[in-house]
């Protein structure tokens, strides 16, 4: 509705709020977040390799075995797609430890999914094809990917391999359609030149847009707006929120909370009364659809870590040399993380699970920054040390965390390699305090 008065036009908003035309052009665009999320991502860029396995029930995870190099020797790169379906390895009989990274979505009808161990996925659906991980050529992909999204929206949130937040509030045609136009353009043109598809949540921000992009897969567009909150999030189980681990889910189910409608009706007040200020808060605020988060172009890596699972579970006095080699080498695959993106680091820890799935881990701080593979396995091997050793071990992790950029621990002298860590820990009295410990085992020495 529009009326003059004054001589100006005044024009009626949705809300029954009166305006001037001319107030429009100070009005902000609206916010406008994608949520871009590759679809069954590895399962997908092994089908481009495999076109004779679309629409079968197939299951990425685990190391390559001889079976997979058999299938290489025989028909070699340029014939992977005549392989004939019945030489192909199925999950039938599988045993080991492997986890499966993604399934596709013919798999996932029989309730296998992703970090499922492989043995049980067996059961669940053993006619399933099994193919080993390749991540060169997932990496390959995504940097693809990503970088036809940053040609053309340049406020682009890297979220790992296969996810991404992208700002479109300023993008030209990011209002069209409510952002909608914009991100079938996107799909497009990532499918064009990868031939891999994509769904795509937008939203008036990140919380949102995160549960959007499930809501269509696969290769799917889905628009939430402020107003769509109460028809469309609030039916949701709680456990859709992006935050809601098994844990808070299960005691939200306890209080009766099912759903997020349910935890919308809470007062602010009574879920930090039951879990605590900062998540009661922002339990209430998520359930409301509200989160201030930017989209964040480049972000600091917190810590860079390895771990393995092991084919069987190994003794660490038994099995001392084979969990010594494995141990130095994952320190040294830490290392050279840290090297090629141009970190160091000053505190190193050690991730332990055991046969009974209990995990312990331990820290230990260096003196000085580094990203030395000795220094770094000397530091692990100190919180080796302080770690129960008696139980059978099924996982070994290394971490490195307290990370600065090389450039800047350089400029404040706080660089060292191993020499320089021994020299500077031979001056801290405190580094014979570790000596005498009575829970320490000779095991998987500095040497």
């Amino acid at each position: 509705a529009r009326y003059t008065h004054g001589g100006l036009f005044y024009v009626l908003l949705v809300d029954n709020t009166w305006v001037t035309e001319n107030s429009f052009i100070a009005l902000p665009p609206r916010r406008r977040i994608a949520h871009l999320d590759m679809d069954a991502f590895y399962a997908s860029a092994e089908l481009l390799r495999y076109p004779q396995l679309q629409g079968l029930p197939v299951v990425i995870g685990g190391g390559r075995r001889s079976e997979d190099d058999a299938l290489l020797q025989r028909w070699g790169e340029a014939g992977l797609h005549a392989i004939p379906l019945a030489a192909f390895p199925r999950l039938e009989g599988y045993a080991g430890r492997g986890v499966i990274t993604t399934a596709t979505y013919a798999a996932r009808q029989f309730g296998v999914g992703s970090a499922m161990g492989l043995m049980k996925a067996a059961k669940l659906c053993p006619q399933a094809i099994l193919l080993p991980v390749d991540f060169a050529r997932y990496r390959h992909f995504s940097r693809q990917f990503k970088a036809i999204i940053t040609d053309r929206t340049p406020l682009m949130e890297d979220r790992g391999v296969d996810e991404v937040y992208i700002d479109l509030t300023e993008v030209p045609g990011g209002q069209a359609a409510h952002g909608r136009d914009l991100a079938l353009e996107l799909q497009q043109a990532i499918a064009a030149a990868t031939g891999l598809t994509c769904s795509v949540g937008v939203a008036p921000n990140k919380l949102l847009a995160k549960m959007a992009s499930e809501f269509n897969k696969p290769n799917g567009v889905s628009i939430v707006l402020e107003s769509d909150l109460e028809a469309m999030i609030w039916p949701l189980p709680c456990r859709k929120l992006n935050g809601v681990g098994p844990k808070a889910d299960a005691k939200l189910r306890a209080l009766g909370l099912e759903t997020i409608g349910d935890l919308a009706k809470q007062t602010q007040a009574w879920l930090v009364e039951q879990f605590g200020r900062s998540y009661g808060a922002w339990l209430h605020a998520s359930a409301w659809g509200r989160d201030s988060r930017p989209v964040v172009t480049e972000s600091e890596p917190v810590s860079m870590s390895r771990e393995t699972t092991f084919d069987r579970d190994l003794h660490a006095v038994r099995d001392r040399a084979e969990l010594g080699a494995i141990f130095t080498e994952l320190c040294a695959r830490v290392a050279e993380d840290l090297q090629r993106k141009g970190y160091v680091g000053r505190t190193v820890g050690i991730k332990l699970r055991y046969t009974d799935f209990q995990a312990a881990t331990r820290d230990y701080s260096l003196p000085i920054y580094t990203h030395d593979a000795k220094a770094i396995r000397h530091a692990a091997g100190q919180c080796l040390k302080r770690a129960p050793l008696t139980q059978r071990l099924r996982l070994l992790g290394v971490r490195v965390g307290n990370l600065l950029p090389l450039a800047q621990a350089a400029e404040q002298g706080l660089v060292g390699d191993w020499a320089s860590v021994r020299a500077h820990e031979a001056q801290q009295a405190s580094a014979a305090a570790t000596h005498g410990d009575p829970y320490t085992l000779p095991l998987f020495t500095d040497d």
